[in-house]
């Protein structure tokens, strides 16, 4: 079973850099806000240590206290002010952070190749795209901003602590060696652990799609042990994965709680000493005493979220993997025509064991060409790359001299593979058109549903604003793919390849759609990959498939008279 690869801490340091790049004034208006709060936030306890300076004193009036105490009070409202109007815009950047990461995660899992994803385990693709998407979703709405403010509160109280007394400073800084000696040792070990914890996440969703999926062969065949027993291993590997997360938790948390209070304590101790020593006033005791207090509350938050921050940096690192495998988008020129030249062209699923040898083929412009051949002889495979789909593992598939995967890559659809398989996409019937030009005016795509003759959409109640799927209009399986072939004639590809398109569907059914499908291929380049022979008589050539490679090439006549391959499978077709 094999897995996407995990992107190492360069990469992710790489990707972190470059989502932040895209962001860099936000960036920076966030960190000079969270640095004016933690300011602010300073004012309060200075002033009150001033009032308890000029109390010990003595000579303080009322005129004196008030206006420090109105200055205590309209700093704590401020400080309040700014941490919500802090949190907010730093939760906001956080949010067009996922934006742009859910955006990536989505374009690297459609550029991914088709046999790299036929290879996939179902459960490592889905919850990358769904459950550490999620995750770092979280992470970097609570997780970041939360540590960020904390780390930067923690700074501006270390340097304010230098600047009231270095000694008091110094003491204040005690406890950090120890937070830097758990934090290290937490997060050498931290990454690994959480990374196995997302392995075992998406072998359990594996196990579970495939017990759902087949639950009725697992009963028909006996097998509902066999699933038992590797369900139970895969939650045991599961449950091993998360009580090592655990453990390391355990020890970070009991560990940083002690530091937490271990400045305050030492500023009382050693502040208390030297003013009994008169080495400093009281008020600067005082206000050291608060200001370290104030450290409690970031570094809980902190060590609080540093484990979430493992669990996203790992996410992370898994969604970076899914562009690893993907096909760079290399710059690519214009094709000289609409010429099809397929070129020694060989192509494996697995390692080892190609299913076409060598196939060579042109296809001119205009050309009604048909594939046959038993099944299994590669005919959907050659579809599948002279639709651009995947690319060959030796060999070339060209347009006009330009690699058709290229211009797929680049967006360029000028071959359109059309399949049995039709989807129907949740919003309006204009968004479900339109995908495929997304600039194209409503003449166009009602043009294209009257050109498969869907006159369905006549009785829609609000014409291209209908929505369908769920929550909206449901076609049935012909309306369906009316859909998908008006998409098709709104993309206005030069060439179509049919990969019998209509072979699921009941024979009343199929008739509407082969009429369709006759209305889009006019004025076309037309690959038909024919798996009933009747389909392929009336093409201009048919090309011969047999164990991956191409044995025969001409017309029905031709063939027959030939008595070779093609001859065979029509007699055998009627019957004779």
């Amino acid at each position: 079973m094999n897995r996407l690869p995990v992107a190492d801490r360069r990469a992710v340091r790489r990707a972190a850099v470059r989502l932040m790049r895209g962001e860099w004034r936000t960036s920076a208006a966030v960190l000079v806000l969270t640095v004016l709060t933690a300011l602010v936030g300073l004012v309060g306890p200075y002033l009150l240590g001033k009032i308890v300076g000029g109390v010990e004193r003595g000579g303080l009036t009322v005129s004196t206290v008030d206006p420090m105490a109105l200055g205590v009070l309209g700093a704590a409202v401020a400080h309040l002010l700014l941490v919500r109007y802090s949190a907010l815009q730093t939760a906001r950047l956080g949010e067009r952070f996922l934006a742009s990461l859910r955006e990536e995660a989505v374009t690297r899992s459609l550029a991914l190749p088709a046999r790299v994803v036929d290879r996939l385990s179902t459960g490592d693709l889905l919850t990358r795209v769904t459950s550490d998407v999620g995750t770092v979703g979280q992470a970097l709405r609570d997780s970041v901003p939360e540590v960020f403010t904390g780390v930067v509160h923690i700074v501006v109280v270390f340097v304010a602590m230098f600047l009231l007394d270095p000694v008091l400073g110094l003491v204040a800084f005690a406890g950090t060696p120890l937070v830097v000696w758990v934090l290290r040792w937490y997060l050498a070990r931290a990454r690994g652990a959480y990374l196995a914890e997302s392995v075992a996440n998406g072998d359990v969703a594996e196990i579970s799609a495939a017990v759902g999926e087949g639950s009725r062969t697992i009963e028909t065949y006996g097998l509902r042990d066999r699933m038992v027993t590797a369900a139970e291993d895969t939650i045991a590997r599961l449950y091993r994965a998360r009580l090592r997360t655990l453990r390391l938790r355990n020890v970070l948390f009991p560990v940083g709680s002690f530091v937490n209070a271990l400045p305050t304590v030492l500023v009382l101790l050693v502040g208390g000493l030297a003013y009994a020593a008169d080495g400093a006033g009281i008020e600067v005791v005082v206000t050291g005493a608060l200001w370290t207090w104030r450290l409690v509350e970031p570094m809980d938050r902190i060590l609080m979220w540093v484990e979430f921050l493992q669990r996203g940096a790992a996410s992370f690192a898994r969604i970076e993997g899914i562009g690893a495998s993907a096909e760079p988008v290399a710059p690519v020129g214009q094709p000289e025509d609409d010429r099809i030249e397929v070129r020694d062209v060989r192509y494996s699923y697995v390692d080892g064991h190609e299913v076409l040898h060598g196939v060579d083929l042109v296809v001119r412009p205009g050309e009604r060409l048909a594939v046959v051949g038993v099944s299994g002889a590669g005919k959907s495979t050659l579809g599948r790359l002279v639709a651009g789909v995947d690319r060959p593992a030796a060999g070339s598939v060209l347009v006009g001299g330009v690699p058709v995967a290229d211009l797929v890559a680049a967006g360029e659809q000028r071959i359109v593979l059309v399949t049995q398989e039709h989807h129907v996409f949740i919003g309006t019937l204009r968004e479900n058109l339109a995908m495929a030009a997304p600039d194209a005016p409503d003449e166009r795509l009602l043009e294209a549903l009257r050109t498969v003759g869907a006159r369905w959409f006549d009785e829609l109640p609000e014409g291209l604003d209908t929505r369908l799927g769920a929550g909206g209009v449901e076609l049935d399986p012909a309306q369906a793919q009316q859909l998908s072939l008006a998409r098709v004639e709104v993309a206005d590809p030069h060439t179509l390849v049919l990969d019998e398109a209509t072979s699921s569907l009941d024979p009343a059914t199929a008739r509407h759609a082969e009429r369709a499908i006759a209305a889009v291929r006019e004025s076309r380049t037309v690959i038909a990959i024919a798996h009933r022979l009747q389909t392929a008589r009336d093409a201009d050539r048919i090309a011969v498939v047999d164990a991956g490679r191409i044995v025969e090439l001409g017309s029905h006549d031709d063939l027959v008279a030939r008595g070779g391959t093609y001859a065979a499978l029509w007699r055998s077709w009627h019957g004779d």
